[in-house]
């Protein structure tokens, strides 16, 4: 993994030093070479070598033919079929064992439909050096991440958004999208296409677009409702042997590197999984990492160590304590450039910089749940998209709003009513996050309500609440909040991360599964957990689901009270100019209530918007 970054500036206002400016500005993700190269379009590339260690590897690289260059973020894991099948059509020969040259001349042979042939995860750059037109090529999940930056005539793009705002030429034009800042209190992430900036975008995934003299055409070369056949897998037996393949072929081709390697394991389901078809593909002891915590309420490690043992793996394992989070979370502004509240970046922060101890690269299980139906609100779109559970949904919600914390915030679910908007609310809302109505008098600034995804309209008649709901998930939640995570607390330490479940042949392979083959009974994750249990003992992931996060709850009311009260307190409330000072107090005082405690996501929400604002100096 890398980062690159570029510009194309016909007006003349940008030119190569600020390219290398941006370099700088990315050189956490890529310590180990830095360059910029090009005259109309200038390209930037920070390089972590993963791959071909050599520097004949080392970006950016021209083509052979000398037309085109080439800066890439990530890995191409079929590139040894692809430069095959080239050395065959074009009798290509190749002075490197890296995947960017392979991509690079597939390039020149295929032009942009290349990348419909790619397996991996990618963000790519590709300029024709005489004319200065641009390509940008994003992979199909959006497991890597793009910025962009376009005013009419000059375009800059970036791996983080840092590298954009760092030059002051455009920074002095950036404006707060109110939008994103609705959004973002509403689902505790910034969805794409939009950015904390109006000015800047994001690149989105499976697309590619080509910009030319002050134009940028965007086109889409995969789409996941189009992979969906009219009529599901319905085969159980066909369906577990043709899943086993796929996840072993995925995890092989992910375990291709030239640096030492191993895999996050938290004791679930989805890592359990990878670690064991790693394990079963390397030579030696596979290195294996977790997180643990004094709370046996969130405390997963002796899980991942029973694992661990069975799977015979050299295991590593480290404590979270609320110190570390307090240390850690003054640092999330600067990892992810925009607000975000998934609080689960500081245990995955801290284990990405334990895994970054062994080895450079590490397998991650993200992707499981929402291809295979693991959350808990899969359940509950099924149930709110009965008609009659939705007849008795605002009975049931006025009496459980009166329960404990956990029933209060099902309460709050159950009064969604738009059918429509469904699969945007649905964990917003068991979450407890704010209604737009509720946004109308904590915001200072007023929107037009905010645009929140929606459903295509193309899915297929066979696919029940659970199945939208997975389908929004892995379209948005997981793009925009889950891969943002992962992607920026590794590569805050140089570390690449991952993913073999979100191999585009298993996520097309899960949007064609029937429902029955995902959730069966209570069962979630049921084909998911038949596959596991050939390899793993069954007995030994006997418990409900846990899922990646922290006390946080408790801590705001103890050790990170300080900072929580410190980041809230008045003046800065008005400093920053976001919220409504008594607002964010009378929110303050509910949640002091032992009984609110499940409020303590908008607490958060709060928290997250301010550090970002005091961070950026607004």
């Amino acid at each position: 993994m890398c980062g690159i970054c570029g510009i194309v500036s016909p007006s003349g206002n940008f030119d190569a030093g600020d390219v290398r400016q941006m370099c700088s500005v990315l050189k956490h993700r890529g310590p180990d070479a830095q360059g910029v190269e090009g005259l109309h379009a200038i390209l930037g590339h920070a390089r972590l070598s993963i791959i071909d260690l050599s520097a004949q590897a080392n970006q950016p690289m021209i083509s052979h033919n000398g037309r085109y260059s080439i800066a890439f973020n990530g890995e191409i894991y079929n590139y040894r079929e692809i430069a095959s099948k080239l050395s065959k059509e074009r009798n290509v020969s190749f002075s490197t064992h890296s995947d960017t040259e392979v991509i690079l001349e597939a390039f020149c042979h295929w032009g942009v439909d290349f990348v419909r042939q790619l397996n991996g995860m990618f963000a790519i750059a590709i300029s024709e050096n005489e004319t200065g037109r641009l390509f940008l090529f994003r992979d199909r999940i959006g497991i890597k991440p793009m910025y962009y930056y376009h005013d009419g005539l000059d375009f800059v793009f970036a791996s983080e958004l840092k590298a954009i705002t760092s030059l002051q030429k455009i920074k002095k034009h950036l404006s707060i999208s109110q939008k994103a800042v609705e959004l973002f209190m509403h689902l505790g992430y910034i969805p794409a296409p939009f950015s904390i900036y109006d000015e800047v975008k994001k690149f989105p995934q499976g697309c590619y677009a080509e910009y030319y003299k002050g134009e940028m055409r965007l086109e889409t070369y995969w789409k996941p409702d189009s992979v969906i056949s009219p009529s599901p897998v319905t085969n159980e037996q066909e369906a577990l042997e043709e899943l086993y393949g796929l996840v072993n072929s995925s995890v092989s081709y992910r375990l291709i590197a030239d640096v030492p390697y191993g895999t996050f394991l938290s004791g679930g389901i989805d890592s359990s999984l990878v670690t064991a078809f790693a394990a079963r593909n390397v030579p030696g002891k596979l290195k294996t990492f977790s997180i643990a915590f004094s709370d046996a309420r969130y405390n997963e490690a002796p899980f991942a160590a029973k694992v661990a043992s069975y799977l015979n793996t050299d295991h590593h394992e480290l404590t979270v304590t609320e110190n570390d989070a307090r240390e850690i979370i003054p640092l999330m502004p600067a990892f992810f450039d925009e607000p975000f509240a998934d609080t689960s970046a500081i245990p995955t922060f801290l284990l990405s910089k334990l895994t970054k101890q062994y080895v450079t690269m590490a397998l991650s299980g993200d992707g499981g749940d929402e291809l295979f139906h693991g959350y808990g609100a899969y359940h509950w779109a099924n149930r709110l998209s009965n008609p009659y559970f939705k007849m008795a949904s605002p009975v049931m919600a006025q009496v459980l709003a009166f329960g404990n914390n956990r029933q209060r915030r099902v309460s709050n679910l159950l009064k969604i009513t738009d059918k429509e908007l469904l699969p945007a609310h649905i964990f917003s809302q068991e979450q407890y996050f704010f209604r737009q109505k509720e946004l109308e008098s904590l915001l200072v600034s007023k929107g037009q309500g905010a645009c929140v995804p929606v459903l295509p309209s193309t899915l297929p008649s066979w696919y029940n609440g659970a199945s939208k709901q997975a389908f929004f998930d892995l379209t948005n939640y997981l793009p925009d909040d889950l891969l943002v995570k992962v992607d920026r607390c590794s590569m805050a330490v140089a570390l690449e991360a991952r993913v073999p479940l979100l191999d585009y042949r298993i996520v097309e392979f899960a949007l064609r599964l029937h429902p029955d083959l995902k959730i069966k009974g209570d069962t979630q994750k049921y084909l998911l957990k038949q596959l596991l249990f050939q390899l793993v003992p069954q007995e030994l992931f006997n418990r409900p689901k846990w899922g990646f996060s922290i006390p946080l709850a408790q801590w705001m009311k103890s050790s990170l009270r300080p900072l929580v009260l410190d980041t809230l307190n008045e003046d800065a409330i008005k400093r920053t100019g976001f919220f409504q000072a008594a607002k964010v107090k009378q929110l303050l005082k509910n949640f002091e209530k032992t009984e609110n405690e499940f409020l303590y996501n908008r607490i958060w929400l709060m928290v997250a918007m301010q550090q970002w604002a005091e961070k950026n100096k607004l």
